[in-house]
């Protein structure tokens, strides 16, 4: 299988997940109860966490240092351009972030925009899986400019599940909230599920410029780290924190944490 193919088995994988969770709407009208909700957004960092460090990072280094260079600058440069890119995104692309002052409160964040409030919840999803299908896409490339190491393509594949089960609860927290919105169930459940469209788009997409610029690979795994990062720390942690009994978030990032790492050691 080339490359791209592998990508897009993969991305197609976590975006598959995500139209899974979508697809809840049918059976239940109500909102994921508050707890549960942190406990996925927990468990959905400590996975994206994981995953930059010993899926992308790591092998950045590894992968800078076997071509003679200084392990440490193209992750840290790689680093810092991911998180420049998802401030830009995240300051001018219309979208709803949750008021972390008033739980349950949903301010608009990004350029003014008549867009109706569910598209803004939409594009708030759509926002966070744009780095997750990149991280995908060059785990199967670096694996590809390897010669198709096999333990590569098994790390990249133990990327692909843990991105894909903290999905599953990522759409059933979007198509939920759009049936409470208003729209009919099937609306819903197509629009939960279209926000996972961009990780097969952009897995696929960085496949095809790394191949092309196989000497950057350092800096585009680092890069899809910061993006990941950004959204981390940015709407993840902070929204599995919001009102009390916070802690449940907490063991929600430390199993996602666990779990991602036991999958990239034991596949990898």
């Amino acid at each position: 299988m080339t490359p791209i193919l592998w990508a897009a088995g993969g991305t197609g994988f976590t975006f598959l997940m995500t139209t899974l969770g979508a697809s809840v709407v049918f059976f239940f009208r109500k909102e994921v109860n508050q707890s549960v909700q942190r406990v996925f957004l927990g468990f959905a960092a400590g996975v994206m966490i994981a995953a930059s460090v010993w899926s992308l990072l790591i092998p950045a280094i590894e992968e800078a240092e076997a071509k003679g260079g200084i392990g440490w600058i193209p992750a840290a440069g790689g680093f810092l351009l991911g998180v420049l890119f998802l401030i830009v995104l995240d300051s001018y692309l219309p979208h709803l972030h949750p008021d972390v002052s008033s739980p349950g409160v949903n301010k608009a964040e990004g350029v003014s925009s008549s867009w109706k409030r569910t598209t803004l919840l939409v594009m708030a999803v759509t926002l966070h899986n744009i780095p997750e299908g990149m991280a995908v896409g060059l785990a199967f490339a670096l694996a590809a400019q390897h010669g198709g190491d096999p333990a590569l393509y098994t790390s990249a594949m133990a990327l692909a599940i843990g991105i894909g089960i903290q999905n599953f609860p990522e759409g059933a927290a979007i198509s939920l909230p759009l049936r409470q919105e208003g729209l009919s169930a099937k609306k819903a459940f197509i629009k939960g599920s279209l926000s996972g469209i961009v990780e097969p788009v952009f897995g696929i997409l960085t496949v095809i410029v790394a191949g092309s610029i196989a000497p950057l690979m350092p800096w585009l795994l680092s890069f899809a780290a910061g993006a990941m990062m950004y959204v981390v720390v940015e709407e993840l942690i902070p929204e599995a924190h919001l009102g009390e009994h916070s802690n449940v978030g907490t063991l929600g990032v430390m199993a996602g944490f666990l779990v991602m790492m036991i999958l990239d050691v034991s596949l990898g």
